[in-house]
């Protein structure tokens, strides 16, 4: 019988552990947007035996502690600069150093861009099936991040429209052969 109250009591013991262990070491506090076991959002509260996120759309995760304490974890809140990354993919044949162009001086138009520790980059990343594809990196305070984020990708979506320059999609050439 004890054995069996003691495996039943495992699982508790292991979330109350945990709890000590994220309350001594602070991996992260309320308030911090984190990625754990599947799941992102905002620190809401931290319990002994589980911690509770509220995510982006108002959704409440209870995680147990004893798997967040022992699993890997991304915290988005550590750090006073957060970089931005993108792929943006171009037809073959149009202008690479015209779309090079472009996607830098989107960056330096936009203020919340900062150029600390690094100034926007860009550089052909990938001849793809489909598209030449390039990466823009910029810097920004991490409550820039979404914002720049959605507005980039759409400044880029018309100043291509703008400057003729394609944003492909995937496609495939079929070739019928006749036999007889």
């Amino acid at each position: 019988m004890g054995l069996a109250v003691g495996m039943a009591l495992s699982g508790t013991l292991q979330n109350f552990a945990g709890g000590v262990i994220i309350l001594i070491l602070k991996p992260f506090k309320v308030g911090d947007f984190i990625d754990a076991q599947g799941y992102s959002g905002t620190v809401n509260s931290i319990q002994i035996f589980n911690t509770i996120l509220k995510t982006p759309d108002n959704k409440t995760i209870i995680l147990p502690n004893g798997g967040l304490s022992t699993s890997s974890m991304i915290n988005f809140s550590t750090q006073d600069k957060r970089r931005v990354d993108w792929t943006f993919g171009i037809g073959y044949g149009d202008d690479i150093q015209k779309t090079k162009e472009i996607l830098l001086q989107l960056a330096k138009e936009d203020n919340r861009i900062i150029n600390d520790p690094a100034e926007p980059f860009v550089a052909l990343s990938e001849l793809a099936d489909s598209s030449v594809n390039f990466v823009l990196r910029c810097w920004v305070n991490p409550a820039d991040y979404w914002g720049v984020f959605f507005d980039m990708n759409e400044k880029v979506y018309n100043a291509f429209n703008e400057n003729g320059i394609n944003i492909p999609y995937p496609q495939m050439d079929i070739h019928l052969n006749k036999v007889n």
